[in-house]
């Protein structure tokens, strides 16, 4: 189905990468919600307001709720696919998070009042007729919210979307809370137990955790989430895929939005490479990036001296004393200034989040380790966190 849909309503669809594309995904997601849900509103409505249900008249607003959200949805994909410009020259890819974070505050919203309704029906409960018109409503709002679900997640797993992926979890949630209230209406038919404001408890709560998760999935990115780690493989591998590079390290990834990263990284080659050879080698490993994986990266080169027999020796020394203090300590931007008395060991030091605060007593171990014989050895550190530094990438 997702594919007839796509081949109707989305010229080029395969190629996710077009911005004119994923808002023709993000148009065809909200549309699809706003027929459905206002369809399934109408229906649930009725049926609730005859039958006196306060759990089916719970879900009817819920899928009101969901109609809003579809239509925020779709002026936010919208919104979102404007090209940049002087004020935002990063673009404005971000509002599909901004999106995502209104839908979530309006589910959080129409969850309270439904919460406050049906624990006055719990307290004050009152019969709930049935009938094979009500079941019949309910099975098909099932199916549609089921259909409805397995599209989004279709969408948002084809253009990488937290937005269509949040809002098919949300379709997933009310399958299972329109579920509780076919159940509540069958029990009340047949016995003498009235659960009908209990179901419509759990309809609201469902309502408040999707709200919830979906506010979380939109903050984080907001706030500096650290990078997907595929991608940082990604960007390592194929950079490591080129036979004059040696190392990098601190990679850094700004994420402006679905679409629109930017990247960082320090790339260690020999320091004996032609300068404007080291130029261009840089130059073709940033379009490489910019091809493959659609990430504009800027490389920061790092000149390695790999002939020097005293170093790599003690690179090596350091190395090995740094992994018996802890393995996950790992090192890079390797120098060493001699003098006549004494020798600087100039490196960085990469440390687990959980050790940042004892980079002192760091130091004091690693200056132990590396004394030996008549000559002295001092260690210069700067220290980094692994937050950009993954261990995949050195």
């Amino acid at each position: 189905m997702t594919q007839m849909l796509l081949r109707l309503f989305v010229k080029n669809y395969s190629d996710t990468e077009d911005p004119a594309v994923r808002k023709a995904y993000g148009a065809l997601s909200g549309w699809v919600g706003i027929v459905c849900n206002v369809l399934l509103f109408a229906g649930k409505l009725l049926v609730g307001l005859l039958s006196g249900s306060i759990s089916i008249t719970a879900d009817a607003v819920n899928n009101l709720s969901d109609a809003s959200s579809s239509v925020v949805t779709l002026l936010g994909f919208h919104l979102a696919s404007k090209p940049a410009d002087d004020k935002h020259p990063y673009g404005h890819a971000r509002i599909e998070y901004l999106t995502g974070l209104v839908v979530a505050v309006m589910i959080l919203v129409i969850g309270v009042e439904l919460l406050k309704s049906s624990v006055e029906k719990i307290l004050h409960p009152a019969p709930v007729e049935f009938s094979l018109v009500v079941g019949a409503v309910l099975v098909g709002s099932i199916a549609v919210k089921l259909m409805m679900a397995l599209l989004n997640r279709s969408l948002g797993r084809r253009i990488d979307s937290a937005t269509l992926l949040a809002t098919a979890a949300d379709s997933r949630n009310d399958v299972i809370s329109t579920g509780a209230v076919l159940i509540a209406c069958l029990i009340g038919h047949f016995t003498s137990l009235n659960i009908d404001g209990w179901a419509g408890l759990a309809v609201a709560l469902f309502i408040l955790y999707s709200g919830v998760g979906i506010a979380r999935d939109t903050i984080n990115p907001l706030l500096g989430e650290a990078p997907d780690e595929e991608l940082v493989h990604a960007i390592a591998h194929v950079l490591q895929s080129h036979e004059k590079v040696l190392g990098i390290h601190d990679l850094i990834v700004h994420d402006y939005g679905p679409g629109r990263r930017f990247a960082s990284v320090h790339v260690e080659m020999d320091s004996h490479m032609d300068a404007l050879d080291a130029h261009e080698y840089i130059d073709d490993m940033e379009r490489d990036i910019r091809n493959e994986l659609h990430v504009e990266l800027v490389i920061h080169y790092d000149p390695v001296v790999t002939d020097d027999e005293e170093l790599n020796a003690m690179k090596m020394l350091v190395q090995g004393a740094i992994h018996e203090i802890d393995t996950r300590l790992a090192l890079h931007d390797f120098r060493m200034v001699r003098g006549n008395k004494h020798t600087n060991l100039i490196f960085d030091l990469v440390v687990p989040f959980d050790l940042a605060g004892q980079t002192k007593e760091l130091k004091q171990k690693i200056d132990e380790k590396i004394q030996f014989g008549d000559k002295k050895y001092y260690a210069v550190i700067t220290f980094d966190t692994e937050a950009f530094n993954d261990p995949h990438t050195r």
